[in-house]
């Protein structure tokens, strides 16, 4: 690879980095071209770019980076895979379902929305993180709940009260 094919590998590479807030890597090696394949097509249906990447392209593109992705580059050793979504634990909940039949991916390391997990024990918090859209559901649902109930109480008590009008009649 000649020098300037490095620097647009690393100028795409950072553009990638500054456009979106969910970067995970992971190590895929050991995986057979079926469970690559298998893999890639699962990705692919959940709306996540994978790609492999050479670690030294990488860890200049995060260094030029305008975003902080602190200790996430010490963990660019052996072969890396990153993992690009819209949601924050969409690659996760990937990684995890996948891991059923097969050891791998291994999760190295992830920058979600300004954060930095680093290792695969954090697999299973990466899965519990809520996308934007979810939580702004549960806030609607939230702010929703006590007009709904003095709704349900008004609509209630006219009942009763028709109710009530209703069997002084007939008496």
């Amino acid at each position: 690879m000649t020098r300037e094919e490095k620097a647009q590998v690393i100028e795409q590479l950072k553009d990638t980095l500054a456009s979106n807030s969910t970067i995970y890597l992971a190590d895929i090696s050991g995986l057979n071209a079926r469970a690559t394949a298998d893999l890639r097509r699962a990705c692919f249906k959940a709306d996540i770019s994978l790609s492999v990447v050479k670690n030294t392209l990488l860890e200049k593109a995060m260094e030029d980076s305008d975003r902080d992705f602190g200790d996430l580059s010490s963990v660019l050793k052996g072969e890396t895979s990153i993992m690009i979504a819209q949601t924050g634990n969409a690659p996760a909940k990937l990684i995890k379902n996948f891991r059923k039949n097969s050891s791998k991916p291994v999760l190295k390391g992830a920058f979600v929305e300004e954060s930095v997990y680093i290792g695969d024990n954090y697999l299973d918090a990466l899965v519990s993180i809520k996308s934007k859209d979810e939580v702004i559901a549960e806030l609607i649902a939230l702010l929703q709940s006590p007009a709904k109930n003095v709704i349900s109480g008004l609509k209630s008590g006219g009942g009763k009260l028709a109710g009530i009008v209703k069997t002084l009649s007939e008496r």
